[in-house]
C-alpha cells in the first residue's frame, strides 16, 4: 500500500501549479510583440504544460516546480526567436 504524501511534499506541487498559473498573465500579454497566431499557440503550450503539471502533483509532486522554469523558458525562447527570425517588434 502506498503511502500518502506528506503535507510538505503537497504544498510543493500547489506553489508549483500557482506558479504557472501566475505566468499566464506574460503569455496573454505576449500579443504586444508577437502575432495573434503565435499567441494563440503560446496560450495552448501554457495550458497542456498546465494539464501535465496538474497530473505531475498528482504523481510526483515535489517534481511539478519544474512546470513553470520549462514554461518560461519556453516563453522566453519563443519570443526571442521571434524577435530574432520573424523581426516581431512592440
Amino acid at each position: 500500500m502506498e503511502s500518502s504524501p506528506s503535507r510538505g511534499v503537497l504544498i510543493v506541487g500547489w506553489l508549483g501549479l500557482l506558479a504557472h498559473a501566475a505566468l499566464f498573465f506574460w503569455f496573454a500579454a505576449s500579443g504586444l510583440v508577437a502575432p495573434g497566431w503565435a499567441v494563440a499557440l503560446l496560450l495552448a503550450m501554457w495550458a497542456g504544460l498546465l494539464l501535465f503539471g496538474a497530473w505531475l502533483r498528482r504523481r510526483r509532486p515535489l517534481l511539478t516546480p519544474l512546470v513553470p522554469i520549462a514554461a518560461l523558458l519556453l516563453w522566453l525562447a519563443v519570443i526571442t526567436a521571434g524577435e530574432t527570425l520573424l523581426n516581431w517588434t512592440a
